[in-house]
């Protein structure tokens, strides 16, 4: 199976001369679609830049990026944010919702913006909302929600239409330690539907949810493993939930 996202020998520096920084150096990852990898690392190792580049958010200063077999290197402006917008989903630590749109419009939004019918866009967002237990919430605004059902709206919009990648930095870093594993849990599911997932946490605990967790520091990959079981393990079939 071909990975849904890859990073080849990727680095990136800020700056120049005596203020020039080296965010990642020569970073090798590749993630496979229904895996969900865990990022970890001190403050500063080059988790969120990671991320950025990834999403296509950040161009790297070397190295090459894949996703869905495209290379970024290679594609327009216009075609990466189009790859951006059809197959890649974020979940942020603040959530990003529009404050003045419904749950459902929040989720339908990025379908809206690449062309598809608000009838058709907001039925798909109601199935995800639907999917997530927040059906009868999802006419209320953000100021209307709970931070656990803010958290889950926003990987709503992460995961609806034909995402390919879903991404988070940090997405349980403003929740309780319940809520936190909920989202988790909701990740994880997600994965099992065929999604690739790259989860930035500091929780050793929530990142036992993954398939595999990469350890950063100084910018370079230190070492990866796969955690023993835990949490993830109450998916399994016929395990109580």
């Amino acid at each position: 199976m071909s990975p849904a996202v890859e990073l080849r020998q990727v680095s990136k520096v800020h700056g120049s001369g005596p203020t020039e920084v080296h965010a990642l150096r020569e970073v090798d990852l590749s993630v496979r679609s229904g895996e969900l990898v865990a990022v970890m690392g001190p403050s500063g190792s080059g988790k969120s830049t990671l991320l950025t580049i990834a999403g296509t958010l950040e161009e790297p200063t070397s190295g090459d990026v894949i996703i869905a077999g495209h290379q970024l290197s290679r594609l327009s402006r216009n075609d990466r944010a189009r790859l951006r917008r059809r197959s890649i989903g974020y979940v942020f630590q603040d959530f990003n919702l529009l404050a003045g749109l419904t749950a459902v419009e929040n989720v339908s939004l990025p379908l809206e913006l690449d062309g598809v019918r608000a009838k058709v866009a907001q039925a798909a967002a109601m199935e995800v909302l639907a999917k997530l237990g927040l059906a009868e919430r999802a006419t209320r605004y953000p100021d209307e929600l709970s931070g656990g059902e803010s958290q889950r709206v926003a990987i709503a919009r992460a995961v609806v239409g034909e995402r390919r990648l879903l991404l988070a930095d940090e997405p349980t870093g403003a929740l309780d330690s319940l809520s936190g594993e909920a989202v988790m849990r909701l990740l994880r599911l997600a994965s099992r539907d065929g999604v690739a997932g790259v989860v930035v946490t500091h929780d050793a605990q929530l990142a036992s949810w993954a398939d595999r967790v990469v350890f950063l520091r100084d910018g370079r990959v230190v070492d990866q493993t796969a955690p023993s079981p835990g949490p993830e393990s109450l998916l399994a079939p016929g395990a109580k939930r």
